[in-house]
């Protein structure tokens, strides 16, 4: 499957995206195509390596709107769009307000007699009928102008049977403007009662407050975006590289694979790479979520936006572009933030068919009062111009997109990388969290927790000559012992005749002493004697840890216990997520005593032990199975096909990168807690967005009938074209300032 993004043009309203979305939708070999309005966005796929991209920028040309292929990404890129976007909002802005300028004088000559604010004679509507329809023209025409999209757009979609937001726009200040004409062409010939008629200042008053509303829209909206602005700032602009021996400072975007990068104290790393010369610690909160500075020395990886804190460092890039990680965080943001929530299909549907709806309702009611109503003309042109302002269904296509945008940039800076809205929607309904144990609840690497020496050894001795026998062992006991043994500052000794026992241990050689390390089996087999460490053992294996018994010339020396540790947040996190109203059930492979051990340990109560790979997905299909909305958290390869088959899938961010391409959810930092952070930011994002859709159906629900003059009907107000023009343009801001709270979001 093949997929590429289109910048777009022209879009004001969910109809626009609707109309968009069915007209490439039905382009042969088009198999699917998303709009979202919030970002201006159009993602198309399809299955046809042959497939033409131009017939879409064509198809929505066509349609009435502008497309162009997005293909550049990086900071430049994004900075040329930002400020592209900034020029066409200060545009907006003086055009916005040089309409206002026009409007402000134009309403007070129209309504100023009306509440007894003085006119000069020459424009009164009583003594000079003419020169005061004149004046109002000629402030009424610039505005127009100004406003002269609405027109083109909304016409041109009219008449290709797609009519949008422009469109109900363009057909309601038309009518009142043409009805004008009449009007002056009226008092020209001697009528002059069409002077107290004109509805001039409704063309120009409405035509202001919707460029109003969509200054302050455009200004919202711009918020929305900051998530990927300030990720894109972690990377610096600028970057110091070696070439053919010279030091020269470039572009962090002109980096090649293989160029010589050199970072000073307290510089950003521009890119991924591998440590050449020098040595430093780096602050790698930013991806791993890790307070405390990582030492870095030759042959390490450095990562692209982390912060290189006491040493200067030469090293080779690795990763540029595209490539780099925090590039690839910033595309799974914009990823999520372009696509759609099923929540939005429900909007997406009744968008299509709403403006059509709205200009039959709005001739239906304005001819209901002429005929049936005994009203004139300037009563149902009132009527109809009202319905078509009010019931424009820009709230309803930015309800879901902004709440998305705002969600997953919110959730980007606390390190939870949310892929899709789809994803985002499933999480809020999950209520069982499936828990991987190793990687996931505990640190996934074993650890030595304590030595017990028998006879005269020390503890220092018993780990020096375990650790030593273990150099070149790639075992994770081995490691753990080796680190151990590195952390107390012990040297290796010169052990010889290293050779493995399967299943069991090791056996080796300490200058004329003959060593035996492994489990009791090896010890049974080399006759060592261990029952004085009998209760020890029994103790170690209740708490989920594993014994190496070390003996010498078949004597034992005493025995270490290395255990998988819990990570510190788990705990704390396992009783969020319980308070919650959520179940907790951990999945493991380890033997049922470790596993029930370490489910004790942080309160977890459902436990599925000793379980290959495959069983991993039966094991979630089981819970589905009995009705459960399941979210898989996991770090390993062997998780990948369980992530793939729960409702939503969670890796831990300092996973593989299979679990990761797997899951629905990257959590960065690694640390448990984010997982209650990223359900509860589902949760938040779903209200959000439930509150957007209700009140952006609940304000055309109830503005719709008020427009077309039901509390008339019983003796109450008739809808003034301007309040509903008001009161269509606070709509639209309403819901982007609702969802723009969700930055204010405690996890």
């Amino acid at each position: 499957m093949t997929e590429k993004t289109f910048t777009l043009t022209g879009m004001t309203c969910a109809a626009c995206a609707a109309t968009i979305e069915m007209v490439v939708g039905e382009l042969p070999g088009v198999r699917e195509a998303t709009v979202n309005l919030a970002t201006e966005r159009l993602v198309a796929k399809t299955e046809d390596p042959d497939f033409d991209w131009d017939q879409v920028i064509a198809e929505v040309a066509a349609a009435g709107y502008g497309a162009s292929e997005k293909t550049e990404r990086g900071q430049s890129a994004y900075q040329a769009e930002k400020a592209e976007r900034q020029a066409r909002y200060q545009k907006k802005k003086q055009e916005t307000f040089l309409a206002l300028a026009l409007t402000i004088p134009l309403l007070y000559l129209s309504m100023g007699t009306m509440v007894g604010l003085p006119v000069p004679d020459s424009l009164s509507p009583d003594l000079a009928p003419l020169n005061f329809a004149l004046a109002q023209l000629v402030l009424t025409l610039p505005v127009m102008w100004l406003g002269r999209g609405f027109y083109q757009r909304g016409l041109k979609t009219l008449f290709k049977g797609h009519p949008n937001m422009d469109s109900l726009i363009a057909v309601g200040t038309g009518a009142a403007f043409v009805y004008g004409l009449y009007a002056i062409y009226g008092i020209s010939l001697g009528e002059h009662h069409f002077a107290h008629h004109l509805y001039l200042e409704s063309v120009a008053v409405i035509i202001s407050l919707i460029m109003v509303g969509k200054l302050l829209e455009a200004r919202a909206k711009g918020q929305t975006s900051q998530a990927i602005e300030h990720l894109m700032n972690l990377a610096p602009k600028k970057a110091t590289v070696i070439r053919y021996d010279q030091v020269v400072e470039i572009d962090t975007e002109d980096i090649r694979v293989g160029d010589i990068v050199r970072v000073k104290p307290g510089e950003s790393i521009p890119v991924d790479g591998e440590i050449i010369a020098g040595q430093t610690s780096v602050d790698e909160a930013m991806i791993t979520g890790e307070s405390m500075p990582v030492t870095k020395a030759v042959g390490d990886t450095v990562i692209s936006a982390t912060i290189n804190q006491n040493g200067s460092i030469d090293y080779q890039a690795t990763r540029v572009g595209e490539d780099t990680t925090l590039a690839q965080i910033i595309q799974l943001v914009e990823h999520a933030q372009g696509s759609k929530a099923p929540i939005a299909a429900m909007a997406d549907r009744i968008s299509l068919y709403f403006v059509p709806i709205v200009i039959g309702l709005a001739l239906l009611a304005a001819l209901a009062w002429m005929i049936f109503g005994g009203k004139d003309i300037d009563f149902a042109l009132q009527i109809f111009v009202s319905v078509l302002v009010i019931a424009c269904p820009c709230a309803l296509g930015l309800a879901t997109p902004t709440a998305i945008m705002v969600g997953t940039g919110k959730g980007a800076e606390q390190g939870i990388l949310v892929k899709s809205g789809q994803a985002l929607e499933s999480a809020h309904l999950v209520n069982t969290v499936v828990l991987d144990k190793t990687g996931t609840i505990t640190e996934g690497r074993p650890r030595v927790t304590s030595l017990h020496p028998q006879g005269s050894w020390t503890e220092q001795e018993l780990l020096q000559l375990a650790a030593s026998s273990e150099v070149g062992s790639e075992h994770p006991l081995a490691k753990a012992l080796l680190d151990a043994a590195k952390e107390a500052g012990l040297d290796l000794l010169p052990v010889t005749d290293f050779q493995a026992i399967s299943g069991k241990g090791l056996t080796a050689r300490y200058k004329n002493h003959q060593l035996a390390l492994g489990n009791a089996k090896l010890m049974a087999q080399q006759g060592v004697d261990i029952s004085s460490l009998a209760s020890t053992d029994a103790l170690l294996a209740q708490s989920g840890q594993t014994p190496l018994y070390l003996s010498s010339d078949d004597q034992l020396a005493g025995l270490i216990a290395v255990a998988d540790q819990v990570k510190s947040t788990s705990q704390a996190a396992i009783e969020q997520l319980k308070a919650m109203g959520l179940t907790v059930v951990m999945l493991t492979g380890d033997h049922e005593g470790t596993a029930q051990a370490i489910a004790a340990e942080v309160g977890v109560t459902e436990v599925i032990s000793q379980v290959l790979p495959a069983d991993k997905v039966q094991a979630v299909e089981r819970l589905q199975a009995s009705g459960q909305r399941v979210a898989m958290v996991g770090d390993g390869i062997n998780d990948a096909p369980a992530l793939v088959q729960s409702d939503v899938g969670i890796a831990i961010g300092s996973g593989t990168d299979v679990a990761i391409e797997s899951a629905d959810i990257v959590l960065m930092h690694g640390n448990l807690e984010d997982v209650p952070a990223a359900l509860k930011l589902s949760r938040a994002t779903i209200r959000n967005i439930k509150q957007n859709l209700f009140w952006a159906f609940a304000y055309n629900i109830l503005g719709i009938p008020v427009a077309m003059g039901l509390l008339y009907l019983f003796g109450g107000p008739l809808l003034d074209p301007m309040l509903a023009g008001l009161a269509m343009s606070l709509s639209s801001v309403s819901v982007v300032t609702n969802a723009l709270r969700l930055r204010y979001l405690k996890s």
